[in-house]
């Protein structure tokens, strides 16, 4: 489960939630919605400190993360966070690794 966030979704954390330096954004699944891989399901985020993450990357000195109780949700796949100019806002990609 290895995250990765493009500069300009990391930009897009940073003006649209508030986040700063030292911060973190933890995603996770919740009920409702779909994603490319699941039905029923969508990812959700929350600025959130990190304490203790399955997996993790640091972009801008801030920390995306996703914790145990989520690996579910993430379990086969890596997660590519890209910014959309459609939407104006992140999109989510995940790629098996299996």
């Amino acid at each position: 489960m290895k995250i990765e966030i493009s500069d300009k979704a990391a930009k897009w954390y940073e003006e649209n939630v508030g986040i700063k330096a030292g911060d973190g954004i933890r995603f996770y699944g919740k009920v409702y919605g779909k994603t490319m891989v699941h039905e029923g399901f969508s990812i959700a985020f929350r600025k959130e400190t990190p304490v203790k993450p399955e997996s993790s990357t640091v972009v801008n000195d801030i920390t995306y993360f996703i914790t145990d109780n989520d690996t579910w949700f993430f379990e086969r796949y890596d997660l590519d966070v890209e910014y959309d100019p459609e939407i104006d806002g992140p999109k989510y990609i995940f790629k098996s690794n299996e």
